[in-house]
């Protein structure tokens, strides 16, 4: 047995021997290199030196990406520059970036972890696998082309764009193992197909690791259709490592987290309370063995649950939902809290209706509207205004039904909706005094 079977299959009791061991090397490291945690630990009345189980760890105060933005760009490295091997930051579309710093040693753990998702796609040597994410400060291109070299494949560093190009690469190479967003993935499928194509014949294509955003399980099962292959997801963020801190087995019943290097809890959003397996909360998630920006009990503003039980797979680690959504990606309709992903799974009912879609938000006479626009499949006949006004007062009970509100949905045509070769934007906020 590897060591990589080795620690995914201990009994969990020695899992959580390794993590609070691990979590006392943390917390002590932080309180005693980085003074934001000098200084919030002992506001907080919490002793790093006096933990003796991981549920002590509740004692701690949470990091929050504010945090990190307020101590840019070097505020949280608890090494010396020297050791840093690696910079990657996350885009800051919002505000400053954050940025994660990397030893030689965190990026060996990187890798480690992707390859993780490489042998839960029972990959290896024998697979090529074709990185589209984006390289660069994104930790999503370098983080799975760690992965691919650490599990053996012959790794593609394609990054992210020239979609007719990524598609002969794909034909030509016979890539195996397909790593991008999962719109962007989507995007090469119908590209493909534009272009006459016949993924099941033209591709070699087994299992995608796709994430960096969330998806539906209708819109997993329609672009599993497309591409004849199994999409796993894969979770990470740069301020706790990248793509590998959780990735989905075959079995595709939750991803499992890599708890020999991260402790995650899950929290009440609006109290901070820590919430047992099986409730749905926050993400919060402390590095147990990172050098040069590890983080205690950072928040991730990510909605998901422990899920209970062990998996079928036989790998012990716990598992995570695959993402309900964001907290800050919450929609508030009319006092009701909705998630986009909500929305797609109930659009992902009609088959005349595609993947593709955005969420527009505006005010009407002071008042917050919802317009969900969305894409007429390829196939049937946009031209029919009759059928049209049918999908669109069909899909606006079906929401109201499901979400107990109203959303005005506008069909249109195919192809009209900009594609993104990262993540995709689902959600434009038109709103008076809002931007």
């Amino acid at each position: 047995m590897s060591r990589q079977q080795d620690i995914l299959t201990l009994p969990h009791d020695q899992i959580e021997a390794i993590q609070l061991e691990g979590v006392k090397k943390t917390v002590i490291k932080c309180y005693e290199n980085v003074e934001f945690y000098k200084k919030s630990f002992d506001a907080a009345g919490f002793n790093p030196y006096e933990i003796e189980s991981l549920e002590d760890l509740a004692k701690a105060p949470f990091t929050t990406k504010q945090d990190l933005r307020d101590n840019y760009p070097y505020g949280f490295f608890a090494v010396p520059l020297s050791e840093v091997k690696e910079i990657h930051m996350s885009s800051g579309t919002t505000g400053i970036a954050t940025v994660g710093g990397y030893t030689d040693h965190d990026l060996e753990i990187w890798g480690d972890c992707f390859a993780r998702g490489v042998e839960f796609a029972n990959g290896g040597a024998d697979d090529v696998m074709q990185v589209c994410y984006g390289y660069g400060l994104f930790t999503g291109g370098l983080g799975a082309h760690y992965g691919g070299v650490a599990a053996g494949c012959m790794t593609i560093p394609m990054s992210a764009g020239n979609t007719e190009r990524q598609i002969r690469v794909m034909r030509e190479l016979g890539t195996t193992i397909l790593c991008c967003t999962p719109s962007y993935a989507m995007h090469i499928a119908d590209t493909a197909i534009a272009m006459g194509l016949d993924p099941k014949k033209d591709f070699k294509l087994r299992a995608g690791i796709h994430g960096a955003e969330a998806f539906s399980d209708n819109f997993r099962a329609d672009l599993e259709k497309k591409l004849d292959f199994k999409v796993l997801d894969v979770y990470g963020l740069t301020e706790t490592m990248g793509p590998g801190v959780a990735i989905e087995c075959w079995e595709q019943n939750g991803l499992h987290l890599a708890e020999d290097h991260f402790f995650a809890e899950i929290i009440d959003p609006d109290t901070g309370e820590v919430l047992p397996d099986g409730e749905w909360g926050e993400l919060v998630i402390t590095t147990i063995d990172r050098e040069a920006t590890p983080v205690v009990r950072y928040r991730t503003r990510d909605i998901t649950r422990i899920i209970p039980g062990e998996c079928a797979c036989g790998r012990t680690h716990r598992r995570i939902d695959r993402l309900h959504g964001r907290t800050d990606d919450m929609l508030i309709i009319r006092g009701v809290n909705v998630f986009p992903s909500q929305i797609e799974d109930v659009m992902k009912t009609m088959p005349e209706l595609s993947s593709w879609y955005v969420i527009e938000l505006t005010t009407v006479a002071h008042l917050d509207r919802v317009t969900l626009k969305v894409e007429m499949e390829q196939g049937f006949d946009f031209d029919e205004i009759r059928q049209i006004e049918r999908l669109q007062k069909e899909l606006e009970a079906k929401l109201k039904t499901a979400l107990s509100v109203g959303v005005k949905v506008k069909v249109v045509e195919p192809k009209s909706i900009p594609r993104s070769e990262g993540k995709a934007k689902r959600v434009i906020d038109l709103r008076e005094g809002v931007n």
